[in-house]
């Protein structure tokens, strides 16, 4: 029996999906391409392990993907392949990620003016500790 979710092509239980179309049809990216994108470019791991953009996700597994300046940490609840409405999206995933970054937050990276000159030693030094460095 099909763990059909209305019709809109969830794979069966203990079935397996390929990870772009996972990400694109859980609404994590805007599109298939964008997802296959981020897999190339080694901004999607599965189980800790970087993947492809054809590699199979089954129901249990974690997936981490770094996009738009934060990353999302879930857990596959059920594999679906066609893009799905979000009430519908959100029973697909478990959602471990850290809360994003608010505003105060996210301004306090150093910014430095256009043409302003390589940074002296004290501002790198600066820099560095505001993006956590040392």
């Amino acid at each position: 029996m099909a763990d059909e979710v209305s019709g809109t092509g969830a794979a069966t239980d203990g079935g397996t999906v390929r990870v772009d179309a996972w990400l694109w049809s859980v609404r994590l990216t805007k599109t298939r391409s964008t997802a296959a994108t981020a897999c190339r470019a080694g901004h999607v791991k599965v189980n800790g392990e970087r993947a492809k953009p054809a590699q199979a996700v089954r129901a249990g597994d974690e997936v981490r993907l770094f996009h738009a300046g934060r990353e999302r940490i879930v857990v596959v609840r059920r594999p679906v392949s066609k893009r799905v409405g979000a009430p519908v999206a959100a029973e697909c995933l478990i959602d471990k990620s850290p809360p994003p970054p608010t505003p105060v937050e996210a301004a306090v990276v150093g910014i430095r003016d256009r043409g302003a000159g390589r940074p002296t030693k004290r501002e790198r030094r600066e820099i560095q500790n505001l993006r956590g460095g040392r």
